[in-house]
């Protein structure tokens, strides 16, 4: 482990304090099971004042081993306090296992001075904080960077131009580009907005706060999102209009100016710091997770996957014993030149249907795409369509909006459900292949082609696909969505990603292709007249026709077998 020769001219050696890490910490640690033994006691540093490059008090907790020796440091920057639960999951779990740990609320949040932006002042007040550490007699000179969610936006801000002490990363259903989390081509996805603006504002707070909060909007939930029109109506639940909010709510364009710089995607196509990603096939954030992935391995830097069964928030949770694990498994590797945690591939993936895990080369792995088509009586069939005629349509009404299900949600309600209430509303297709007389295994990227018309010339078209078993229950594994314009009823031909999975289907189980004109309040409405959603006050029911060159396309794959 490289480290820094003390200079006697810098001053007194460092004496640790005697703070222990607070109370609420220890009694979390204390409930965790199946992590590794603990190597030292911890000490805690809190309320360090930490200069922002213009000027703004950065607020820092410090933990570390409460032992002799030579430490690297993990840098943590949180905009959601420095409490529950990231004081005990990274505080001190990451101290134990001998790092430094320094937590810090970003500006604007958990008394850091400043406004919060969600990510305007990342990088600056990244580096200006590694300038502090620099004068730290308890730092020498080896860093790393470990967190999920915004807490990994930050890191691939650092990342950005990253300092030469950065040895390693790890990110955890991390967040690389703001709008891709507020939008979805050009939709608003508004379940998220609202739960990414009750966590910015109420989070760093503390736990009670952020709870009430949270129970406000769930109760309140229906009202917010169903106002017409759509824009300010969340500030009944809040308490008080979001400038910022209305901002991300307002600006559907990708390539507005005010989403100028927001991406961090481009650290990734550059970096050379070894970087381990996590996520979860429920994972709000895991297409950004896999895109990331796959520029780090375009890049030549050294990079690896990890993907649970897990939701944004229960991969901290269920998910955290394999998450520590990995993340404890690299830093050690890349800043104690331990690499004897290491998994001998880059990727591991846990198998739906199966429950368990596999190594895996790379990812996607290569894999044959197979088709899979809708025919009238809502019958899947292998076999392709002679022409193009209409297979069946629906009506979708803005008014009684077909409503959202489980999936890669931010809220307590995402993962995979039994979709039985769904899929009885006359407004969803299903189509469902026969019972399997072998498994078929998933393994990569779902998509599918879609040939529609519609009679207005707008229309929202959320595509699913699920697995249903002996007993008839339908169960989402992966979706999709995407907007329409069509022209004069003839149909519109559109591939819709449905983001990627690892499954198997198995003997006896059916493939189900889930159709319906939209999944509120995951996705704002369409008001199906060419307004925006957040300012409609009128709305148009549509009708939505399928036509049989359709397809639900799967990457077949042999490596299950």
């Amino acid at each position: 482990m490289p480290s820094r020769t003390p200079d006697a001219a810098a001053g007194p050696a460092w004496v640790p304090p005697a703070g222990k890490p607070p109370l609420s910490s220890r009694m979390m640690r204390a409930t965790w099971r199946g992590l590794p033994a603990k190597q030292h006691e911890v000490g805690w540093e809190p309320g360090l004042v930490v200069p922002a490059a213009d000027g703004n008090p950065l607020i820092t907790d410090h933990y570390f081993p409460r032992a002799q020796g030579d430490f690297p440091t993990l840098l943590v920057r949180s905009p959601y306090g420095r409490g529950l639960p990231w004081s005990p999951q990274y505080g001190l779990l990451f101290a134990e296992q001998g790092f430094h740990v320094v937590l810090q609320s970003c500006r604007g949040t958990g008394g850091s001075g400043g406004a919060f932006d969600l990510w305007r002042n990342e990088a600056a007040d990244g580096r200006a904080t590694v300038s502090w550490l620099r004068e730290q007699p308890w730092f020498n000179g080896t860093l790393g960077t470990v967190g999920p969610s915004y807490l990994g936006y930050v890191q691939w801000a650092l990342a950005s131009d990253p300092p030469p002490e950065l040895k390693a990363m790890v990110v955890q259903v991390g967040l690389h580009d703001p709008y891709a989390l507020f939008h979805a081509d050009g939709t608003l996805r508004l379940e998220n907005a609202l739960a990414v603006g009750v966590g910015m504002t109420y989070q760093h707070q503390g736990t009670a706060p952020f709870l009430r909060a949270t129970l406000r909007l769930q109760r309140r939930l229906r009202d917010v999102t169903t106002a017409q029109p759509l824009r300010g109506a969340y500030a009944s639940a809040f308490g008080s209009e979001l400038p910022w909010l209305d901002d991300v709510m307002t600006h559907p364009d990708a390539e507005d100016a005010y989403w100028r710089g927001a991406s961090s995607a481009e650290s990734a196509q550059r970096l050379r710091v070894p970087t381990a990603l996590i996520t979860g096939w429920h994972d709000a954030l895991a297409d950004q997770t896999f895109e990331q992935y796959e520029r780090l391995r375009r890049a030549g830097c050294e990079t690896a996957l990890l993907v649970g069964p897990w939701t944004h928030t229960s991969a901290l949770q269920q998910g955290w014993p394999e998450v520590f694990g990995e993340s404890l498994a690299w830093l050690r590797a890349h800043l104690y030149a331990d690499p004897s945690g290491l998994r001998p591939t880059a990727v591991r993936v846990h198998i739906g249907g199966e429950n368990t895990w596999r190594d895996l080369d790379d990812w996607p792995p290569a894999a044959a795409a197979t088709s899979w088509y809708p025919v009238p009586g809502g019958y899947l069939t292998r076999q392709a369509p002679a022409d193009s005629v209409p297979v069946t349509a629906f009506r979708y009404d803005p008014a009684d909006p077909t409503p959202s299900l489980g999936g890669p949600l931010l809220s307590r309600t995402a993962g995979p459900r039994n979709n039985a209430i769904l899929e009885a509303r006359d407004d969803v297709l299903t189509f469902t292949g026969p019972p399997l007389t072998e498994p078929v295994d998933i393994l990569g990227p779902v998509s599918a082609r879609l040939s529609i018309s519609t009679d207005t010339g707008h229309a929202d078209v959320f595509t699913r696909l699920c697995e249903v078993d002996a007993q008839g229950r339908s169960v989402n594994i992966c979706d999709g969505f995407v907007r329409l314009r069509t022209a004069e009823q003839e149909p519109s031909q559109v591939t819709v990603p449905m983001s990627s999975t690892a499954h198997r289907f198995p003997t006896g189980h059916r493939i189900r292709w889930q159709i319906s004109g939209g999944a509120h309040p995951r996705y704002a409405r369409n008001p199906g007249t060419g307004e925006s959603p957040v300012d409609a006050a009128t709305f148009t029911p549509v009708r939505i026709t399928l036509h049989t060159n359709s397809a639900l396309v799967l990457p077949s794959s042999s490596e299950l077998a």
